[in-house]
């Protein structure tokens, strides 16, 4: 078995590899964000130019729910992805307490001192905008497909 000093620095290498996994997902989230609001704009617009709100538009609010029901899972996963990173970085860095090496994901004193109002905007974890967002979405577009439909 190695010594303390091995063990330390194997940990620290996993910990670094695990950071930038759970880093990677960031710009992955933020594209597949993206493209979900760029393909609803569109979705909305085809409508508009289709008549709005009529039942011959039906197709469309189908193929709305259906593609923000893909985004629900997808943004879901990778969530779920950086949420398992996020859990094993942080159980590293307990083992660790006193090493600042380990605690670069701890900003919770830092946060503290930024100015109230990114305090207040930054509160809500991005999980709940992530997966949510695509939520709402796909139950507008069942909500307008019902009242196409009726």
């Amino acid at each position: 078995m190695g010594s303390d000093a091995d063990r330390v620095e194997r940990d620290y290498a996993s910990y670094r590899l695990l950071v930038d996994l759970w880093a990677r997902e960031n710009p992955i989230k933020t594209a597949k964000l993206l493209v979900l609001l760029a393909t609803n704009a569109l979705l909305i617009a085809a409508g508009s130019v289709a008549g709005g709100l009529v039942p011959k538009n039906w197709p469309l609010c189908l193929t709305g729910a259906a593609l923000s029901l893909v985004w629900v899972l997808s943004l879901g996963r990778t969530a779920l992805f950086q949420e398992g990173w996020r859990l094993k970085i942080r159980e590293i860095a307990a083992r660790y307490p006193e090493d600042a090496r380990f605690q670069v994901l701890e900003t919770g004193a830092e946060r503290r001192k930024a100015p109230l109002i990114l305090r207040v905007m930054g509160a809500v974890p991005s999980v709940y905008y992530l997966v949510g967002a695509p939520i709402l979405i796909c139950l507008a577009w069942c909500a307008t497909l019902l009242s196409v439909l009726v």
